[in-house]
């Protein structure tokens, strides 16, 4: 049985929940919750949101990362053209960001929020925002690899 369009599937579908997650965050979410919500709402709100939404990431993360091994071992890896290569690369950094994200900045702002330390809960979410768009800027050209990439 060929495999190949189920793991191409997941692997997609693994990007869509966190790339676009982190799309609709960081482009949608944040700045409107920045115009109309003082500090203490939007940082539970920040809090609640990030905490739904990196259940979500976890499990997309081991989807892409699962899947995108399983497809470049199809080939082998030595087999595999370069832009594989760089895609695997991307997305382990983008992965060690996101852990780093979660154990560091998020579980500050966590804190801050219980402690209604509005200022340190701002400074977290601040090094979150521009750790996402680190990520995201990553993401897309990471997709940009995958779609252009063997035509480069």
């Amino acid at each position: 049985m060929n495999f190949h369009p189920l793991l191409l599937f997941f692997h997609v579908a693994g990007v869509v929940v966190w790339v676009g997650g982190m799309f609709f965050a960081y482009v949608c979410l944040r700045p409107e919750a920045a115009s109309q919500l003082e500090p203490p709402p939007r940082l539970r709100l920040w809090r609640g949101v990030l905490a739904r939404f990196f259940t979500w990431v976890w499990a997309a993360v081991a989807l892409v990362l699962a899947s995108g091994l399983a497809l470049i071992l199809r080939l082998g890896f030595a087999a595999a053209p370069l832009y594989q290569h760089m895609m695997l690369l991307m997305g382990l950094v983008m992965m060690a960001i996101f852990a780093f994200v979660v154990f560091v900045p998020y579980a500050g702002l966590v804190k801050a929020v219980a402690a209604e330390d509005w200022k340190a809960g701002g400074a977290a979410l601040a090094r979150i925002r521009r750790l996402v768009g680190t990520n995201l800027a990553l993401g897309f050209l990471t997709i940009a690899m995958a779609t252009l990439g063997r035509w480069l």
